[in-house]
């Protein structure tokens, strides 16, 4: 009996060539037999399950592992936009630290030119 299959949609239907049609009530055991003796497509068969199995296996798994990874990437971004604001901070505190020196260096300039001077403790 020669069949073939049609795949549509996730659905395999038997599709019945034109020369078989008229043979429908063959017995289906005379082809269990026939798969039972070849040895070489039962193994190719077995293999396939176990390449199926493992391949559902390791979907599962990344579905699985994937949350975790998406927890872990979250919590490295958030750990380095930290670093970066700490960074940022520092920058902007030499930058205007660096204004604040030179400012008062102007000033006291003008006033040594007015000949004034700011007024310092010494101890």
């Amino acid at each position: 009996m020669t069949t073939e299959t049609l795949v549509t949609e996730n659905k395999v239907e038997p599709v019945q060539s034109p020369e078989t049609t008229s043979s429908k009530s063959v017995d289906m055991s005379v082809e269990k037999m026939s798969f039972q003796r070849a040895p070489g497509l039962k193994k190719m068969v077995d293999r396939w399950r176990n390449s199926h199995t493992h391949c559902l296996w390791q979907m599962t798994l990344s579905q699985r592992r994937n949350p975790y990874a998406i927890l872990r990437m979250q919590d490295t971004m958030v750990q380095e936009l930290a670093l970066a604001n700490k960074q940022l901070l520092m920058v902007r505190q030499a930058a205007l630290r660096q204004l604040f020196e030179k400012e008062h260096q102007q000033y006291q300039q003008e006033l040594n030119q007015m000949g004034k001077a700011f007024y310092v403790e010494r101890l």
